[in-house]
């Protein structure tokens, strides 16, 4: 799979913002081993798509997830809530 832009990361261990502009996240890796939690994409505030993560409480879970196409745009702010999860690194463009 190949995208039209140089792919950068941001890894975030609370809610915060993935990039300060317009961006397409294109994907991210997160390690959890916690309780059960999400995590949200945001463009600015209003929300583009929420991941529910396993708990990890017994064993860390480990993912990569890459979305189709040219991934989630945001058109004015890349931003994420993480909730009980220990880190997130996006992959954006």
């Amino acid at each position: 799979m190949s995208y039209p832009v140089d792919i950068k990361t941001t890894k975030l261990t609370a809610t915060g913002t993935i990039f300060a502009g317009p961006a397409r996240v294109l994907g991210f890796y997160y390690v959890n081993d916690n309780a059960a939690g999400s995590i949200t994409i945001l463009d600015d505030t209003t929300s583009l798509a929420v991941f529910d993560i396993p708990t990890g409480a017994t064993t860390a879970v480990v993912k990569t997830v890459l979305f189709p196409g040219t991934g989630l745009y945001c058109k004015t702010s890349a931003k994420a809530t993480l909730s009980l999860v220990d880190m997130v690194t996006f992959f954006y463009g």
